[in-house]
């Protein structure tokens, strides 16, 4: 297939390319490189610098590539900037991606897969987590993300099935290939803030809150490799199925968990600081990814944390500045 990636400059889209092309696909990547890196772009794809706010920009850039399909990664993720700023993420996340949708329908494209987010569900009631949970965001990155979602529900039906989609709502991404791995900047993410303490780039890493109801009081999170979240976007680009899906490994690990575990990875002590609980912070996000499997044949990889955590250090170690560009 030919798949146009937007957003292939990214964390997951970046590494999602690569998979893509060692499985024997040509890819297009389309990125505006506000907050990806031109560098990581694999080399074997086509790239097209341009933002998804300029219709005939996208249009343009689709009609070219005649894709076979589209995976759209192409958002910004940040919640507390979201909550500050709500308006810059309706109009990067959701407005931007009418004109990707609009290009997909005007080129006969047959397939999108979308980037969503377990934070969709907000504060979820019944762990693991189902797409039957109802959907109830509590911050503007996941309700944009699931507006989304009903943009591509409805233009499927008007479409009469011309245009599939599948919203792969993942929980944790994680980890990293040999090439491409996470770097964000300013970064979020515990593992890589662990990591970064283990570097000793950070004098120590702060867990914020030790009252949580799991065994070690500390909030435990669904922690999934990013090849396993590669695997399953080709597995949706291959399939007919419409609607939503979780992406998870099902197994849940506290951020103590992940500090031990990197502990054990690296070698290497660090100091933690502890902090005040953060607002909104549920106890505990762990997916159930049965639908995934059953209806993609999706089997992750990665379901050691260890593992996950041992792909993100050693891409560290080879890339101790993160992507120079």
């Amino acid at each position: 297939m030919h798949i146009f990636v937007a957003g292939g400059a990214g964390y997951i889209g970046s590494c999602t390319t690569e998979y893509l092309l060692n499985q024997g696909h040509e890819v297009t990547v389309f990125d505006a490189l506000l907050n990806g890196h031109r560098s990581a772009v694999d080399k074997r794809a086509h790239f097209i610098q341009g933002n998804l706010e300029k219709l005939d920009v996208i249009e343009e850039a689709v009609k070219s590539a005649k894709p076979d399909g589209i995976i759209h990664f192409a958002a910004f993720i940040e919640v507390g900037e979201s909550m500050k700023n709500p308006l810059k993420y309706f109009r990067n996340n959701v407005a931007n991606a009418i004109n990707l949708c609009q290009a997909a329908a005007d080129n006969n494209v047959r397939k999108v897969v979308f980037s969503s987010t377990a934070a969709v569900y907000g504060i979820p009631e019944y762990f693991p987590i189902s797409e039957h949970e109802p959907t109830k965001p509590i911050n503007p990155y996941g309700d944009s993300k699931l507006m989304v979602e009903k943009i591509l529900d409805w233009q499927c039906r008007q479409s009469n099935g011309r245009l599939k989609y599948t919203a792969l709502r993942y929980f944790n991404a994680a980890g990293a290939t040999a090439e491409h791995g996470e770097d964000h900047h300013p970064e979020t993410h515990l593992i890589p803030l662990v990591l970064k303490a283990a570097a000793g780039e950070w004098p120590s890493i702060t867990v914020f809150g030790r009252n949580y109801d799991t065994p070690d009081k500390t909030c435990i999170r669904d922690y999934v490799h990013v090849l396993d979240l590669a695997q399953a976007h080709l597995l949706a680009l291959e399939s007919d199925f419409c609607g939503s899906l979780n992406l998870g490994t099902g197994n849940g690990h506290s951020v103590q968990e992940v500090i031990d575990s990197v502990k054990r990875v690296t070698g290497r002590n660090f100091t933690v600081d502890e902090g005040e609980r953060r607002a909104g912070d549920p106890d505990r996000l762990v997916a159930d990814s049965s639908e995934a499997r059953r209806i993609l044949g999706w089997k992750p990889q990665f379901e050691d944390l260890d593992a996950i955590v041992e792909s993100a250090w050693k891409w560290k170690l080879a890339h101790p500045n993160g992507y120079e560009d």
